[in-house]
């Protein structure tokens, strides 16, 4: 039986068949996978610059579109990340993992290579930390933080990457720290402000005067 020749053309002049390419100075292995007549098929693996040649990406190409389901992984073959890359784009839900661990650290959507939709962050407990929406990348609508104990640190809205809107902020002990409304990313009309979850002032950030304030016993 003749021996299948790698890194080969078609009559185009179109990759057909087995490909290995290889780094530029060391010459060692960089990616491996096969081509119908120019287009990825299959799975494609890509090394690391290392006598070890520890495979860092893994690439499983659709048939059927131009999506490839890409797994990213660390030197000691731990899931760094994972999804969907479209026409060289990240499309749809992607996870990433908290470092050598299969906890996921964070969900993401994207859309055209943008995020949109709601991200999540997670504790390496598995408890939620963090959630925020964007739009066309941007942070757009609803955000909050949380602690571990699962109080809501931060609440609040954002309008094209800056706060805007009412927002609440607490400590670690549920307490609420300060409260108020912000427009374009700054701080706007009455701010309250509390200690022990007691009000003790109110400012008009506006006029950058100190208006009511209100003592504790």
């Amino acid at each position: 039986m003749a021996q299948t020749g790698i890194n080969q053309f078609d009559g185009e002049q179109k990759k057909d068949g087995v490909w290995k390419g290889v780094y530029p100075e060391s010459k060692r292995p960089r990616y491996e996978g096969t081509f119908s007549h120019g287009k990825e098929v299959g799975e494609f693996k890509f090394f690391d610059d290392t006598k070890a040649g520890t495979i860092i990406a893994t690439r499983t190409f659709n048939p059927n579109d131009n999506a490839a389901y890409t797994v990213f992984y660390d030197q000691n073959k731990n899931k760094v990340s994972e999804g969907k890359v479209v026409n060289k784009m990240f499309e749809g839900e992607w996870k990433y993992y908290h470092k050598a661990s299969k906890t996921i650290m964070t969900i993401e959507h994207y859309k055209n290579g943008k995020l949109e939709g709601l991200r999540s962050v997670f504790f390496p407990s598995g408890k939620i930390a963090e959630e925020t929406y964007y739009k066309a990348g941007l942070k757009n609508g609803s955000s909050k933080k949380y602690s571990e104990k699962g109080f809501v640190l931060e609440e609040a809205a954002f309008k094209n990457d800056q706060y805007d809107g009412d927002a609440v902020f607490r400590d670690v002990d549920n307490n609420i720290v300060s409260k108020g409304k912000f427009t374009n990313g700054k701080k706007t009309g009455i701010w309250q402000f509390f200690e022990n979850g007691k009000l003790i002032s109110e400012e008009n950030v506006n006029s950058s005067k100190k208006a009511d304030s209100v003592k504790t016993k």
